[in-house]
């Protein structure tokens, strides 16, 4: 897929098993070092991101509204295993495609390990659309105020803050000051549990400039004047989120103003952080969030003071996000499954009898349209040649199997991840990978978090000589499977 320097290569992926330490210099280089590994902003065909979606499955939907959002944002995998999120502009945004494509190309060009950086762009007709680093943990809003087991603690939150203000630091420096409607939601969480900026706010939302989607009441005064966005209406932003890790809740800046100047803290402070901080700390955060909120935007400070004032006030520097977030690392991955350790040791054999003894439960779903006028005499020749391919299959007789699947795949009239399935492992046990790994990736698409596809492209990629390839796939199948169990075990 063209793709420079996959982050599956071996400088990154042992990084990835590392301990990620606020500001520990060893720490420091691993990420950037990370950064340096993405791969350069580049125009992605339509074809590509409806493949890496699986046809841009409802599935793969992350963003929090769902498919209502006027802009849809998709989890997807590229050919190489890099996961990505694809942000889908409705068919009204962005009517100059030269315009669209300006500006994904001067966000492109940033690199940085505070931001969830832009990989590249799509401009095919009426379609916009934006790739960039998948997030595998959520964003702020979900941990901080719709939390499940445990409240984010203090130490997690001047965390937040002071990556945000670096991100923000930094894309001031790259003459990239503007960010569109800084919340909860534009802060995403890495896969070792450090936030990271969304650089999706770093363009417009639409072609009518709009910048703040939220309640009148979050947005800085002089938009409400002008109706424009300016480096200061970003910090002003920022001010309302120090509110929002101080408080737990999405408190309107008016309203904490009030709180603050009858200096009654205790109502602005989050009643689950008791004891986790000094009245000191919390004085010192409600001051720089009161200067953020100055309704003079030349009195707010700089994102760089910003960054200063955040600093000293760390805690825990020496704790992983990972384990101040309470979230699975990938240095503690789940113990395997069976099928998940058959695919590991490429057990082609034991991996037969797994894929023999589910039979076809996990096709339980999978849409079939099929008018009356189908089952028809072809009809019934398709099933047919699906059973002939079961009895070869059980029997190992790969030819005939192989055969028999493709008839029924060929003939087009119904859809089964679990023949593409039977026929990759049938191509593996014949010595031919790629064809494998091409079937494991079909079954994918049309069955997006089937953990049996991950797990047998897996296999095809180490077969393929692509073994931190093969090592993604693996992670991905452990993680599908243990959501699917318990998610089984909760009915």
């Amino acid at each position: 897929m063209g793709v420079q320097c996959s982050k599956l290569t071996v400088c990154c992926w042992n990084s990835q098993f590392k301990a990620s330490v606020l500001e520990a210099p060893d720490v420091e280089n691993d990420e950037k070092s990370e950064v340096d590994c993405l791969p350069a902003f580049r125009e992605f065909t339509l074809e590509q991101l409806k493949n890496a979606t699986s046809g841009f499955a409802v599935e793969n939907i992350v963003s929090e509204h769902g498919e209502k959002a006027p802009n849809v944002v998709y989890r997807g995998k590229l050919e190489n295993q890099r996961r990505i999120a694809v942000k889908r502009f409705n068919r009204m945004a962005w009517p100059d495609a030269r315009q669209f494509l300006e500006e994904a190309r001067s966000v492109g060009q940033l690199r940085n390990h505070r931001l969830a950086n832009l990989l590249g762009c799509c401009c095919e007709g009426d379609e916009r659309l934006l790739v960039a680093e998948y997030m595998p943990n959520e964003t702020l809003a979900k941990h901080l105020f719709h939390w499940e087991t445990h409240p984010m603690k203090w130490a997690m939150r001047l965390r937040v803050v002071l990556h945000l203000a670096q991100a923000l630091e930094y894309c001031t420096s790259k003459g990239r000051a503007l960010y569109h409607d800084l919340n909860a939601y534009r802060i995403l969480f890495d896969e070792d549990g450090n936030p990271r900026l969304s650089t999706f706010g770093l363009m417009k939302n639409s072609r009518d400039g709009k910048s703040y989607s939220t309640n009148l009441a979050f947005t800085p005064p002089e938009y409400l004047r002008t109706g424009r966005v300016t480096p200061e209406s970003v910090i002003y932003s920022f001010g309302t989120l120090l509110l929002d890790l101080l408080s737990g809740k999405h408190i309107p800046p008016s309203h904490a103003l009030d709180l603050i100047r009858d200096r009654n803290l205790q109502m602005l402070t989050d009643s689950c952080l008791e004891g986790q901080f000094t009245d000191d700390d919390g004085t010192e955060l409600v001051r720089l969030a009161s200067r953020c909120l100055q309704y003079e935007p030349r009195e707010r400070p700089n994102p760089k003071s910003l960054v200063t004032a955040l600093t000293p006030l760390q805690k825990e520097t020496e704790v992983p996000s990972h384990i101040l977030m309470g979230i699975p690392h990938s240095a503690s991955l789940s113990p395997l499954s069976p099928l998940g350790e058959a695919c590991s040791r490429r057990d082609l054999t034991a991996i037969h009898e797994i894929l023999e003894n589910i039979s076809y439960k996990d096709d339980e779903g999978v849409t079939n349209e099929l008018s009356f006028q189908m089952w028809t005499d072809q009809m019934q020749e398709t099933l047919n040649s699906k059973k002939k391919g079961d009895v070869a299959f059980r029997q190992k007789d790969l030819k005939d199997a192989i055969e028999c699947y493709t008839q029924f795949i060929d003939a087009g009239t119904m859809v089964s991840p679990t023949v593409y399935a039977r026929r990759s492992l049938c191509y593996l046990m014949s010595d031919m990978p790629q064809e494998a790994l091409n079937d494991a990736m079909q079954a994918q698409v049309i069955s997006p978090v089937w953990h049996i596809a991950s797990y047998l492209q897996a296999v095809a990629l180490s077969v393929l000589g692509m073994d931190n390839e093969a090592q993604a796939a693996l992670k991905e199948g452990t993680t599908l499977e243990v959501k699917k169990n318990s998610t089984a075990g909760q009915k």
